[in-house]
């Protein structure tokens, strides 16, 4: 696996709009350009580097195109081949664009949908191994119940792609 120099990720806040909750406390992290292609099977890199640091039931596919958050998890997605425009946030949040070898950390509540993307788009998704798992979109659970729930995800152990002494272990303790 070859990784570029550690890098402060780039960080971003989100409020809850009423719809997506959102999270109230992490912010959603973008390391970007941190893992170099492997032309072979480029996702393998991604894969390992999030098992091997507690970042487990990955999944290779794109981002989907609806609204959707996670309630009882947070979510890794490592952009193992071409490029996308995703809006972070909600209905009313930012759009942003990741590209091959650029990795997103979503904390649990924060609203995704894919904008547009190069029709060679794969990405590695994973959750941490001691959290649960589901998805929903805006309306489909009670907004109390959901940011309760949210509140209630614990910490991931290790950083996805640089472990225990990555920059989301001081980034998210605060």
């Amino acid at each position: 696996m070859q990784k570029t120099k550690q890098a402060t990720p780039l960080a971003f806040h989100f409020a809850d709009d009423g719809e997506t909750p959102n999270n109230p406390v992490l912010p959603l992290l973008v390391y970007r350009g941190v893992l170099t292609r492997d032309a072979a099977d480029p996702a393998a890199l991604f894969e390992k580097a999030f098992a091997s640091h507690g970042w487990g039931r990955s999944w290779r596919n794109g981002i989907f195109d609806l609204l959707h958050f996670h309630t009882r998890a947070h979510e890794v997605l490592g952009i193992a081949r071409g490029n996308a425009r995703v809006q972070f946030g909600g209905a009313r949040g930012q759009e942003l664009d990741v590209e091959a070898g650029d990795v997103v950390v979503l904390p649990a509540g924060t609203g995704h949908r894919r904008v547009s993307a190069s029709a060679d788009l794969l990405v590695v998704g994973a959750y941490p191994d001691n959290s649960g798992l589901d998805q929903k979109r805006p309306g489909q659970i009670d907004h109390a119940r959901a940011v309760a729930a949210i509140a209630a995800v614990p910490l991931p152990l290790q950083d996805p792609v640089y472990g225990a002494d990555g920059p989301l272990m001081a980034m998210w303790s605060s």
